[in-house]
């Protein structure tokens, strides 16, 4: 069995918020808001995606 890597692990969760975090900002029509909390989530999913293609790289 493979181990559990927190960090990617913490990071996928936090990606996931933020994306949450959209939705819920665009309920209560805080747009601009919304809009900067989206592109901080996709600059989070890049960040690992970097992440796992250098540890790829490394193996």
């Amino acid at each position: 069995m493979k181990s559990i890597q927190i960090s990617k692990l913490l990071l996928a969760i936090l990606v996931i918020f933020t994306f949450s975090l959209v939705g819920v900002l665009i309920a209560f029509r805080a747009f601009i808001l919304s809009i900067i909390t989206l592109f901080v989530g996709f600059i989070i999913m890049g960040f690992g995606l970097v992440l796992k293609r250098r540890s790829m790289q490394n193996s």
